[in-house]
């Protein structure tokens, strides 16, 4: 049997006919396309029909390397790959802004009988006011003085209208305190004597840590203490009762201007307020209808010099328990903390003090 073997290679100019350069070998059996026994012209024909056959092959060779995607249409279509689609990654939560840090100390100096007016026509309080920052509308919150300090250490006034002695339970800002491990302490200017047996210009009125549990707390301590502790370790809390006449009740608002000027100097020369401490300074009660009075927000380098939002004792203690993490008493629980007063630039932002 004769063969005839017809081997084509296609010359392709592109890089992908290099790696496609497959030898294409046509076998036919010449008994099948001519024959066995078939004359020349028989032959010719068939050859000529190999020939044709060839160059379709070719062209067909060449459209597929040309358009791979038309020569892959003649076959069966092969599924496409199925894709699992990925779920676009949760982009991660911008954490909030984290609070403020507590602030280091807290000082509290308590004054008598000036209402808001009063108050502010004073040129070292206004000088204050200027320089840090000021509650223009605060007020105490009841008269006379004793149920605005129970007030401010409390939460509540207790009912009581007058400056006597009245017992009260266990508790208040002090127990608080010491319940938290906190160090602290009430200087009492003129307590010679004991919180009970002192005698004037120290008024047991103006002492509310004594009021609750009918005891004298440890803590609370004459003010002749108060530049020894200053100058050494300072408790984290600190609250300052002037005497009767430091304090602008019996003596002149330039008197009590004069006390003032040095007690607060002595606490901003210090490190405990200099490294992020506070000093509030407020007012009991005013002698007007609204009982106004003016409260001061001392820290070392503040954003805001003065709030209009409305504020009053129990707002004080609200503050002073947030900055120590202390749990709110009484109408605390539900008052305004003056956190305006607080923003402060960052340490690293801080232009010094003046």
């Amino acid at each position: 049997m004769r063969r005839l073997e017809l081997i084509l290679r296609p010359a392709f100019a592109t890089a992908q006919s290099e790696q496609l350069g497959h030898e294409l070998s046509l076998e036919l059996e010449s008994d099948h396309l001519l024959g066995s026994g078939g004359n020349g012209a028989t032959r010719i024909v068939g050859s000529m029909w190999i020939k044709s056959v060839a160059l379709l092959v070719a062209a067909e060779l060449l459209a597929a390397c040309a358009h791979p995607a038309a020569a892959q249409a003649h076959r069966s279509p092969t599924p496409a790959p199925v894709v699992q689609q990925q779920p676009s990654p949760t982009p991660t939560p911008t954490p909030p802004p984290a609070p403020a840090p507590a602030l280091t100390h807290v000082f509290v100096i308590v004054m008598e009988n000036r209402s808001y007016a009063q108050a502010i026509a004073n040129r070292y309080t206004a000088q204050l006011a200027a320089q840090y920052g000021a509650a223009i509308n605060y007020h105490g919150v009841a008269h006379p003085s004793l149920p605005n300090y129970l007030a401010l250490t409390s939460g509540s006034t207790w009912g009581i209208a007058d400056d006597g002695f009245h017992p009260l339970p266990p508790g208040g800002l002090g127990a608080q305190l010491t319940a938290a491990g906190i160090d602290w302490r009430a200087f009492m200017e003129g307590m010679t004597n004991g919180c009970f047996h002192s005698p004037y210009p120290y008024a047991l009125k103006h002492n509310p840590f004594a009021y609750y549990g009918s005891a004298c707390p440890p803590q609370v301590v004459p003010f002749t203490q108060f530049a020894v502790a200053m100058s050494g370790n300072v408790p984290r809390f600190v609250w300052i009762t002037p005497n009767m006449c430091h304090d602008g009740h019996d003596c002149s608002s330039s008197a009590a201007a004069a006390w003032l000027a040095q007690t607060v100097g002595t606490i901003t020369a210090s490190s405990a307020w200099q490294d992020d401490g506070l000093l509030l300074i407020t007012w009991d009660e005013g002698g007007d209808p609204a009982n106004s009075v003016l409260t001061l927000v001392i820290h070392p380098d503040p954003l805001v010099h003065q709030s209009n939002r409305a504020y009053d004792h129990f707002s004080l203690l609200a503050t002073i328990e947030d900055q120590l993490g202390l749990p709110r008493l009484g109408r605390a629980a539900s008052a305004s903390p003056m956190t305006d007063l607080l923003a402060v630039r960052p340490p690293g932002l801080r232009k010094g003090l003046t």
